[in-house]
């Protein structure tokens, strides 16, 4: 195969489908070298056709809540009260930089999904 820019779906799958083949290559051999470049190209693709938008940081929160087995009650701790709890979580009011902080914190929501 020869290495070059993927351009478009069926060079990626072609590409896809190599790195399968050589996914046992041994360090410091040719076919190792290989399958780092069509990494680098793969990724290169998807970043340019497949961009993963950051969640929505009510969306992140209320995932995590349902990850937890959490409840609203279970979130005062973090908004403050349950009236601020339910003004959060019904995008009625933003998120203060204190809760940012403390949701990252335990419950490790990337702070760029908080941010948003």
């Amino acid at each position: 195969m020869t290495n070059s820019l993927i351009k478009n779906d069926a060079q990626y799958e072609s590409a896809l489908n190599r790195i399968d083949e050589l996914f046992d290559a041994k360090p410091g051999s040719k076919e190792f070298d290989e399958v780092e470049l069509l990494m680098l190209l793969v990724k290169h693709y998807e970043e340019e056709n497949y961009k993963i938008e950051a969640p929505d940081p009510i969306e992140a929160i209320k995932f995590r809540m349902e990850q937890m087995g959490l409840k609203k009650t279970d979130m005062t701790p973090y908004f403050g009260t349950r009236a601020r709890v339910s003004e959060v979580l019904n995008r009625q009011r933003n998120l203060s930089i204190r809760m940012i902080r403390r949701l990252h914190k335990d419950f490790g929501i990337p702070a760029e999904s908080l941010i948003g």
